[in-house]
Order: C-alpha cells, then structure tokens, then sequence
C-alpha cells in the first residue's frame, strides 16, 4: 500500500531514513518548516533553511522514489524574538510563491506569549493572502488551552475550518478540532506524543474525515517509519484497505491540494 507522511523533518533525518521510508510503502513526504535546536540568529539562516527544505531535499527524496514538498512558516518558538520575526516574515512571499510550498505552516504556538500570537497573525493573513492552507503546531504544554486559543484566532481571521491542520492532537485536544471541523493531524512519535495503538484509538472512536497520520521525525528520539507502524496497527485490527488508504494517503493529498500543488507527482 502507497503511504504518505504528511508531517516529517528531513533535513534531520540521515539518507538510509529515505530507503527505509521507500521500502515501507512511502511515497510522499511533507516537510514543515521547524526550530532546528538551535535558534537561529539573522534572516539569512532562515532564507538558507527555506531553499535547503525546498530544493535539496526534494532531490534527495527524488533519488529514492519520494516526492518531497514543503510548508514554509517562522515557526512559533523562534517567533519569540521579535526583531528577528519581523525582518524573517518580511522575506516569507518570496518562498511561499515556490512550486514545492503547499501551506505556511509550522504556525501556532509554543509557550502561548504574545509574539507568537503576533506571528500567527501574520502568518495567518499571508497564507489567505497566497491562497495557501495552514499547517498548525499545538504546544506541548497547556494543550488544550493552545489549541482552544488557535481555533479562536482562526475564526477571528475568518478562516474556513477546512483550510486549517491542526497537528500534535491527542485524547485531550481532538474533541476541540472535531466539533470545529478542522483537519486533525496525529503524530506518532516515541515518548512525548502517540503510539501507534493510541493513534488508532483515536481513529476508532472520531471517525476517519479530516484525519492524518504522521511521524514529525526530526532530530529527537523519533521514528520514520511511524505511518507504515500505524498502517500495521490498523491492519491488525481489521481495518480494510480503503479505510487506511483514506486516512494515510487520500487525506493528505486532499488537504494540502488546497494550495492547487501536487504533493504526489
């Protein structure tokens, strides 16, 4: 079965990481833009970040069979540094007009401060503005209280709920993205976010519509085979084919056909 990670950082995963993923099943990948560990200090590391994510490694996918899009976004927790917010999202156009970027995104926020609501903002207006959908990052502390504010800001941005993806939910979050009507992204990533038996749970109980499966593979204790692990998962419960084609290959391909580019070529 074709297999598609909606949610993963390449640029900090080794070579070998695209021949595992290729072997498993996956076909595509969509790599939002992200905090690289370390922040970042001018513009100029951002604009090097943007073109690497954009072009080598659509390359490097390309070498093993895998289509490689973008989303491009000043993520929330650099945000924090107003100065250097500014002058990032005053460059932000000139990549978000490339044929590879299929939504600003990651956007939302880390530790709920004002900047990044100021951010978010911003960011929000420049996707309306390119008509590109918006992947979102949910905090890891406060959750819920995160991802009840965001939902707030979108509607006060006058944001239709399907051109938004609201990533990271669990069991505490995904009752909010439901009764709003977002896409819901769930990533399955060892430790600090769902086990593939989680994922499914939450699959069993709210249903299939609007609903991703990624691994948010980066350079932390993370897996790039999470969606061919969900895939199984969901296969050993009985769950046919169409049902997990729907949730881990057609969802992806129609949220982010939004931007009117392909992330399956």
């Amino acid at each position: 079965m074709d297999l598609i990670d909606p949610h993963v950082h390449m640029i900090s995963r080794v070579t070998d990481d695209y021949e595992r993923m290729a072997l498993a099943g996956i076909r595509a990948v969509v790599e939002p833009s992200f905090w690289l560990g370390e922040p970042r200090t001018s513009p100029g590391t951002f604009r090097d970040y943007f073109n690497h994510i954009l072009r080598f490694e659509a390359d490097r996918a390309a070498q093993h069979g895998i289509t490689h899009t973008s989303c491009i976004a000043l993520n929330p927790r650099e945000a924090n540094d107003r100065g250097l917010a500014r002058e990032v999202l005053a460059e932000l156009e000139q990549f978000l007009v490339h044929e590879r970027c299929v939504a600003v995104g990651e956007v939302g926020f880390d530790d709920i401060t004002e900047p990044e609501l100021e951010a978010l903002r911003a960011q929000i207006e420049l996707a309306k503005k390119h008509g590109l959908p918006i992947m979102v990052h949910t905090p890891h502390r406060n959750k819920k209280a995160g991802v009840a504010r965001i939902i707030e800001i979108f509607r006060e941005h006058e944001v239709p709920p399907e051109r938004a993806l609201i990533d990271h939910n669990t069991e505490e979050t995904i009752g909010l993205c439901r009764a709003w009507g977002c896409w819901a992204g769930h990533t399955v990533y060892p430790v600090t976010k769902l086990t593939p038996e989680r994922a499914v749970n939450i699959l069993e109980e709210w249903g299939t519509d609007r609903m991703l499966v990624n691994s948010s593979a980066d350079w932390g204790p993370s897996d790039a085979l999470s969606v061919p692990r969900t895939a199984l998962e969901m296969r050993k419960r009985g769950h046919p084919p169409e049902t997990i084609r729907k949730v881990l290959w057609d969802n992806p391909i129609a949220f982010y056909a939004q931007s009117g580019r392909a992330i399956v070529r």
